[in-house]
């Protein structure tokens, strides 16, 4: 099935795409703190490329994720296999400065033992496309996860392709402050409704509370309570995610 998602989707070879993702990793890495890590999701269309890049570029990779989708959308040709999982690369900026890692958070919300590096997470639900639609939307349950641990709250987070901004909305449930960048007007005006929509505050917590990856709509409420809090700096992002 051929989705048309906008000339920015287009394949322009290989060369074009390597080229891009020296320039727009370069920019990120200048923009992150010396302990900061960055977080790309993609599927093979791309994610090869960001990974030889990152390596290129000085990135120490800690971990490439599989986000195993537990509602994948079929496979309407019938001809090679359901296209169910993405990748999402972790990486520190320095192979010598250590990055934050919230293990015991992350085994807490893993039921006791050690999160894997392979998440069983639902792709994007009909009502987080409240406000709009983005053909490429995220769930929140990957973004808190991914936010929870690797920073904490109060840390900046940026990201340089925000889309419909599920970091943002993510960010500002979880009590960190966010920027995000994206060419489009159309999709900045769903990221301006989709965060007027969060200044209700009965919104903000019936979301909060549909996140999945939880053990029940009580546990996120109850981590965020006792995590540790980043002291506020301007000197770089903590957190890059595209």
């Amino acid at each position: 099935m051929n989705v048309n998602k906008g000339d920015w989707d287009k394949p322009q070879g290989a060369d074009f795409l390597n080229d891009f993702n020296q320039k727009w990793l370069t920019e990120a890495r200048e923009k992150l703190k010396p302990n900061g890590t960055i977080w790309v999701c993609g599927t093979y269309h791309n994610i090869f490329s960001v990974a030889q890049t990152l390596t290129e570029l000085g990135f120490k990779i800690l971990n490439v994720i599989t986000w195993a989708k537990t509602n994948p959308p079929p496979n309407i040709s019938c001809r090679y296999f359901t296209h169910s999982a993405e990748h999402i690369i972790w990486a520190r900026k320095s192979g010598k400065v250590p990055h934050y890692y919230n293990y015991e958070l992350m085994k807490e919300v893993n039921g006791g033992t050690q999160m894997r590096d392979v998440w069983n997470l639902p792709a994007i639900a009909p009502w987080e496309k409240s406000c709009g639609k983005h053909p490429t939307q995220k769930p929140l349950a990957v973004l808190a996860r991914t936010i929870l641990a690797s920073t904490q709250a109060n840390s900046w987070i940026l990201d340089p392709f925000t889309g419909s901004s599920t970091t943002g909305i993510a960010a500002n449930l979880l009590n960190r402050k966010f920027l995000g960048i994206d060419k489009e007007k159309g999709f900045l005006e769903i990221s301006r409704r989709r965060r007027e929509e969060i200044e209700n505050l009965a919104t903000f917590e019936s979301l909060r509370k549909k996140i999945q990856g939880f053990k029940d709509k009580t546990q996120l409420t109850e981590c965020l309570l006792h995590e540790p809090a980043e002291e506020y700096t301007c000197d770089g992002f903590d957190k890059i995610i595209d």
